[in-house]
């Protein structure tokens, strides 16, 4: 399996639990925790490519420049515990496996 067939099955993988978790779409105040969580868990090839694809599934509801901001804001500091484990069981509800989260 090539790297690119690879990242694509992870991507529809996390995008499967996005859809399961978050069946109404990601909430805006899920947007920092949610993206802590993935910088966890995938590349920055993959983030950017959910990014990507979240952008062409929901153009009028979510801006890039928003998903950058709350991307600079993991990247200065961590959202509260009490954010990580609602947006993870929000996740672990569509099957996301919740290993390497806990603390």
């Amino acid at each position: 399996m090539t790297t690119e067939n690879t990242q694509d099955n992870v991507l529809t993988q996390v995008l499967d639990w996005l859809r399961a978790g978050y069946p109404e779409g990601v909430p805006p105040k899920d947007y920092f925790p949610l993206l802590a969580l993935l910088k966890k868990q995938l590349t920055e090839d993959e983030v950017n490519s959910v990014i990507g694809r979240i952008l062409a599934n929901r153009p009028d509801e979510v801006h890039r420049e928003q998903i950058e901001a709350a991307i600079t804001k993991v990247t200065q500091t961590e959202p509260s515990e009490t954010d990580l484990r609602q947006v993870a069981s929000r996740l672990a509800a569509g099957g996301w496996p919740l290993t390497g989260f806990a603390h």
